[in-house]
């Protein structure tokens, strides 16, 4: 079983849920070694991150943490608990003296203590992952990433598999804007089943893991069922692509959490130009 937690309240203001997650197992009555956990490093503890592991393991009532990924590339400074640290203009305070290769020392440290049973990362790129492995000891065991029809990371999807690095979507129905779809609708009615259903099946038609969150039991169970989708369906979802993000989208300033696609290594929406022109 995977359970996936995270500290949300470290990264982007929301309500951490690894306190919850760890009195939820214990509740369970089920074996630890039948479940895989997962958390993560906030981009403001990439100096921290033997201390920030061991706050969360004390915050679940754990003694490892299955997988443990740095949340995003980015450095930002570590200043009093704030989730994202501002300038004076709104910029994201970075810290620039550091990189994610200096964080990802310490994610290695952290793997040999036995901790951590695994390590990987989130939101990077092919520029920033060749980046990483050129002095990683470790090759990131998972990326983590925005990835459903709208966003289908062709290219990335391909370099992770030739290094061995398992790739898992949130984001992973692209919600409404994606299942509302008409080709997703109509493969619904096709198949008798949810667009939600759809959009899933066809994650796993490609191989990777993925994230599917619900506080409804009747939509947890439905995320359970997958179906086989047929070779020419599978060709219309993977037609929908239009490198579209919907979870992360740049700010004012044209970057995400101080950073410009560019330095991301994430390509611009491919219909932007031809939208403008409409």
């Amino acid at each position: 079983m995977y359970i996936s937690s995270y500290v949300c309240d470290n990264t982007c203001g929301g309500a951490g849920t690894e306190g919850a997650v760890g009195e939820a197992i214990r509740q369970s009555g089920i074996p630890r070694k039948d479940l895989y956990i997962t958390t993560k490093l906030p981009f403001h503890h990439t100096r921290r991150v033997r201390e920030s592991l061991d706050k969360s393991l004390k915050r679940a009532g754990l003694d490892y943490f299955d997988l443990y990924l740095v949340h995003w590339p980015q450095v930002v400074v570590y200043k009093h608990e704030q989730p994202v640290p501002l300038n004076a203009d709104g910029s994201v305070m970075l810290d620039e003296t550091c990189d994610f290769n200096d964080t990802w020392k310490e994610m290695e440290k952290v793997l040999a203590s036995g901790k951590v049973k695994s390590i990987g990362v989130s939101n990077f790129s092919i520029k920033t992952l060749e980046q990483l492995l050129k002095t990683a000891k470790v090759t990131p065991a998972v990326l983590q990433i925005e990835l459903h029809p709208y966003l289908a990371q062709n290219e990335l999807l391909h370099w992770c598999k030739d290094k061995g690095i398992t790739v898992v979507a949130y984001a992973a129905t692209g919600y409404a804007v994606v299942r509302e779809d008409p080709i997703i609708v109509a493969l619904a009615k096709k198949y008798n089943v949810t667009p939600t259903q759809i959009v899933l099946s066809w994650h796993i038609g490609r191989g990777t893991g993925l994230v599917a969150k619900s506080e409804n039991a009747s939509r947890q169970e439905e995320n359970l069922k997958v179906i086989k989708l047929h070779e020419e369906d599978t060709r219309r979802i993977d037609a929908l692509d239009k490198n579209r993000r919907l979870c992360m989208q740049p700010d004012k300033q044209g970057k995400v959490f101080g950073w410009t696609f560019d330095r991301l290594g994430w390509q611009e929406e491919k219909v932007l130009q031809t939208e403008a022109k409409l």
